[in-house]
């Protein structure tokens, strides 16, 4: 009988290892092994692997790697099941970081030090913590897979612990009101004018401008219906997807002044026949305007800003959202309006965005109130 280190006996079938223990046992001839970090755990594992191979429902390993795994996953798991955006991170995600730190590693051979040190190694790296958690998500959701299917006993994500948040939290940029207006002022020539007036009329996502067509707009109902995105895919140009979120799909009042700019860019290319299916913010050719073109014009009117004397940061598309998302809390729009404006999934959502403007706001409420004592 088999003893500890300390020379105590250790139940039959059961050998210290290192710090932890094994557990073998023979089933029709065939030599089986577990792992635990305790006797009571060790035995545990026995018992449920007896189990499994007494109801015949206990799978073989087999020595398939990381590489070999996610591929099956990704084409069989998930390709009819996520938006066609969020399948084309996760193979990029997996392509660029994970594949050649960790795939040609056989799954069941993978343990919670190694997710652990690919965390640390990516730390280090300087990558944002955002990409880790992709990362991680991408590693989690493929080996819960491969452990739902029998090819390994634990889920060595779940023995990892993601990086702490470093540094102050980048703070969402949004231009002030002088800003706003000097920007409008100096994009009154750029044929992406109006694109920049309804952005910041109605706080929508880049990609969903770039999807908007002329069906979406009701002008019956007074609506803009926001039902697509268009998402850029490496090698085969850009392609409609369903907005971000379940809430991401929602309709956005119109409003006069926002009408306006849609009635004009209708005119603006001087197309002969507008179809109700073609984009409304398009290029010349009637195709989807590229995010490169709409930085690029971004980037032309800040330009022309400073070559006439102002000061001016740059900017990307998104701070026109933030802008009317800071316009509408500074003039009392309740945030439960705005978060459906805006299609987010969560208050917490919107009120950890635009805390920002909170505070001048507060102590304008409190001065509301502040006769009544």
């Amino acid at each position: 009988m088999a003893v500890d280190k300390r020379g105590r006996k250790l139940p039959k079938g059961i050998q210290q290892r290192y710090e932890g223990y094994e557990g073998r046992f023979m089933y029709q001839g065939k030599r089986y092994l577990v792992h635990g970090n305790t006797i009571t755990e060790t035995q545990k594992y026995m018992t449920e692997l007896k189990y499994k191979l007494e109801h015949g429902i206990y799978v073989t390993k087999e020595k398939i790697t990381l590489d070999e795994w996610h591929k099956t996953w990704l084409e069989e798991y998930k390709k009819n099941r996520v938006k066609i955006g969020t399948y084309t991170n996760y193979e990029k995600y997996y392509q660029s970081i994970i594949k050649k730190r960790l795939g040609s590693r056989q799954i069941s051979e993978l343990r919670g030090e190694h997710i652990q040190k690919l965390y640390n190694d990516l730390v280090k790296e300087g990558y944002a913590l955002s990409s880790i958690k992709i990362v991680s998500a991408v590693l989690n959701g493929c080996l819960k897979q491969a452990m739902k299917n029998g090819l390994i006993e634990r889920n060595p994500v779940k023995l990892a612990e993601l990086p702490r948040q470093t540094g102050k939290k980048k703070e969402r940029m949004a231009m002030t009101k002088e800003q706003q207006d000097l920007f409008m002022e100096y994009a009154k020539e750029s044929y992406l004018y109006h694109f920049f007036a309804v952005m910041l009329r109605t706080g929508m996502r880049k990609g969903e401008m770039q999807g908007l067509k002329y069906s979406d707009i009701d002008k019956k109902q007074k609506l803009i219906h926001v039902q697509r995105t268009l998402k850029y895919i490496e090698g085969k140009g850009y392609m409609e997807d369903t907005p971000k979120t379940r809430t991401s799909t929602r309709d956005i009042p119109l409003t006069a002044a926002t009408l306006e700019h849609i009635e004009a860019q209708r005119k603006y290319w001087g197309f002969k026949v507008v179809r109700m299916d073609q984009y409304l913010f398009c290029n010349e050719e009637g195709g989807p305007v590229s995010r490169e073109r709409i930085q690029a014009e971004i980037d032309r009117t800040i330009n022309r800003i400073r070559e006439a004397g102002h000061d001016f940061p740059r900017i990307t598309s998104h701070v026109f959202r933030h802008t009317f998302a800071t316009r509408a809390i500074e003039a009392g729009m309740q945030t439960q309006v705005l978060k459906t404006i805006l299609g987010h999934s969560s208050l917490a959502m919107t009120m950890d965005l635009y805390s920002h403007v909170l505070p001048d706001t507060k102590a304008e409420e409190m001065e509301k109130i502040a006769n009544a004592f």
